[in-house]
């Protein structure tokens, strides 16, 4: 048992249990399930309604720590609702898709009353008396509306409540937290400090100028219902990111994980670095069971959506009409009147209509050795040396080169399953109608069979050369033979019917790469390599520049584009394991600015399983 878990079995073994009474418990104990799993199941549902929580019995019928006595976690948030949550919901949305991901996208606009803190399953329908009565206490004292102010800061930016509104809600939230304490045995904090609701936080310093503006398409003066609601979660979980199963997987070993799409999945990332590639371990959240699962059924999903509501108070405030004096809010302290305010819509549009060139960089397909292994080539030799197709998902054949046919074991072609997954991100892109300008490829040969079948999906082969770019290679240190790979030639690959730009010369030749580089010099390269490329594709039009790299490519590239500063080396491998065949990052150039940011690509990612070699004689005819 981990030592952290350790801690709250210690914390919680000791307590005194009393039984419930709650009307939903009776129920459950009348169909055999013991009071304390019973009450467990309420909790876990939010005590709604008896289905929802023999359904989650159900689900959980092999959790193995369906018996543990630790307490979930919970807090008390004032949420608003209406048009200000609306316009708040479309910030939200715009300042990931802009700036990326921050701290505040993981849970929903709020202000926190009261942070975390444990009680007992069977006290906690206390907390619902105590939300009701105090919220009762509070209904005529709670501010008609509350005004927010705009606050920025390089780290934070978010709303801050007035000072005079404030002292309400603390008194609120003294008065919840103080009740909780004495009739719950729960050791409730309320928030004492500067009442905020953020709006992003731990963002990049350079984003800060974008997001403000963003923020100052927000009138907080929007009308809104204010809610206090109490959430919970599993304290276990605290520290761990959460998936989201974006498609049904059924184990194929014992030690494998069942999930069905939308399952939210708990992952430990220090528990990661002994897994296969494309592999996490997580715990379920709908049946707590554990387990292996292939990583690209999954999306990263937010802190919030395991969270449990349980109940909520409604505080009803007319709203006023106020005149047109009186509709002047702050922002920053300026004054600032809402009707000139520009949506974020309009801020969208605007910024689109402003966009020029964009960067579709993308990972290589299938590699044959990722399926057969490093001795792939050994399968496929006759005694002569001859090559021949030993599985279907060997290329029929191989281009011809003037050395040995023994490099490729270091410069591996395309599987028939790469092939085709290029081909078809070709046509998903076509369908589409992107209109790719340029395309610049690493030399390795699957970065240049990526490229090509791209095109032919697109059906711009011949029409648009290849630009083979040595400085495009993966980061030299992972080269398993520990030296650079002797490449096919420009001229063997138009001998093989590639279509490569000849008059091209790449900004790094091949003599430059050396083995075994450190991850500083890799990054500056990459670096370098696409402020090149991006100086070298003209400026007119709006078409698209495609570069076919490797899994370690994309951050690189699109970091040193976009301005972002550098991942730090020891996240580095651990990132990389995680981009699958033909993943794609896109970046979009805001015109005139001379600035570029990360966008959706123009295509969806593609999903496959694995499908295993088949013995008929082994599977069938022998007992």
């Amino acid at each position: 048992m981990a030592v952290a878990e350790a801690q709250l079995y210690a914390k919680v073994s000791n307590k005194q249990r009393s039984r419930s009474t709650s009307a939903l418990l009776e129920p459950l104990l009348a169909r055999g399930f013991p009071a304390h799993i019973a009450q467990k199941a309420l909790v876990a549902t939010g005590q709604k309604t008896i289905e929802d929580a023999a359904k989650w019995l159900h689900s959980h019928c092999n959790d193995p720590s369906l018996d543990d006595p630790i307490p979930q976690e919970y807090a008390l948030y004032l949420c608003p609702t209406g048009r200000l949550h609306s316009r708040l919901q479309d910030f939200w949305k715009e300042s990931k898709r802009q700036c990326g991901k921050n701290r505040a996208h993981e849970v929903f606009p709020h202000v926190t009353l009261c942070d975390f803190f444990t009680c007992e399953d069977q006290k906690v329908e206390l907390l619902y008396d105590i939300l009701k009565r105090v919220g009762d206490s509070f209904s005529q004292r709670f501010p008609p509306s509350i005004s927010l102010t705009l606050h920025a800061s390089p780290s934070y930016l978010g709303f801050f409540v007035d000072d005079s509104q404030a002292n309400v809600l603390k008194e609120l939230a003294v008065a919840f937290s103080s009740e909780a304490s004495a009739l719950a045995d729960c050791h409730v904090k309320p928030s004492l400090k500067q009442f905020h609701l953020t709006l992003a936080h731990r963002f990049y310093p350079h984003h800060q100028k974008t997001l403000e503006q963003l923020a100052k398409c927000i009138n907080p003066g929007e009308p809104c219902q204010w809610v206090a609601a109490l959430y919970s979660r599993d304290m276990r979980f605290v520290h761990y990111q959460r998936l989201r199963a974006l498609f049904q997987y059924k184990p194929q070993n014992i030690d494998e994980l069942l999930i069905n799409a939308g399952d939210l999945i708990y992952v430990d990332p220090r528990q990661q670095s002994d897994v296969s590639e494309g592999w996490v371990v997580g715990t379920s959240h709908r049946t707590g069971c554990r387990g292996f699962l292939p990583e690209n059924y999954t999306e990263r999903a937010h802190e919030s959506d395991t969270w449990v509501k349980h109940r909520e108070y409604v505080f009803e405030t007319a709203s006023r009409s106020l005149t047109k004096t009186e509709k002047d809010v702050k922002l920053n302290g300026e004054a600032h009147n809402p009707s000139l305010s520009r949506s974020v819509t309009n801020v969208l549009s605007l910024q689109n209509a402003a966009l020029q060139r964009g960067v579709l960089m993308m990972r290589h397909g299938e590699r044959v050795d990722q399926v057969f292994g490093k001795s792939w080539l050994q399968q496929c030799l006759t005694a002569d040396g001859s090559y021949y197709r030993a599985d279907l998902n060997f290329p029929s054949s191989l281009p011809r080169r003037k050395d040995s046919m023994k490099q490729f074991e270091c410069d591996p072609p395309l599987s028939c399953c790469g092939i085709f997954q290029s081909r078809l991100t070709g046509e998903a892109l076509l369908e589409q109608e992107v209109t790719v300008s340029y395309v610049y490829s690493s030399p390795a040969l699957r970065c240049v069979q990526t490229a090509q079948h791209v095109l032919q999906g697109l059906k711009l082969n011949q029409k648009v050369k290849i630009r083979v770019e040595p400085g495009l290679f993966e980061w030299t240190k992972w080269e398993a033979s520990r030296a650079i790979p002797n490449f096919m030639t420009v001229a063997e690959l138009v001998e093989a019917s590639y279509d490569i730009d000849t008059s091209y010369r790449g900004n790094f030749p091949l003599s430059s790469l050396v083995p075994s580089e450190s991850y500083e010099d890799y990054v500056s390269r990459s670096s370098a390599v696409i402020k090149q490329i991006i100086t070298a594709c003209p400026t007119k039009g709006k078409g698209v520049i495609l570069i076919v790299g490797h899994g370690s490519s994309l951050a690189p590239l699109t970091r040193a584009l976009t301005g972002l500063p550098n991942r730090d080396s020891r996240d580095f491998a651990q990132m990389v394991r995680k981009i699958p065949s033909l993943g794609m990052c896109f970046c979009e150039e805001l015109k005139g600015e001379n600035k570029w940011q990360m966008a959706n690509p123009p295509v969806k990612t593609l999903t496959h399983g694995a499908n295993a070699a088949f013995n008929w004689r082994n599977a069938i005819m022998e007992d």
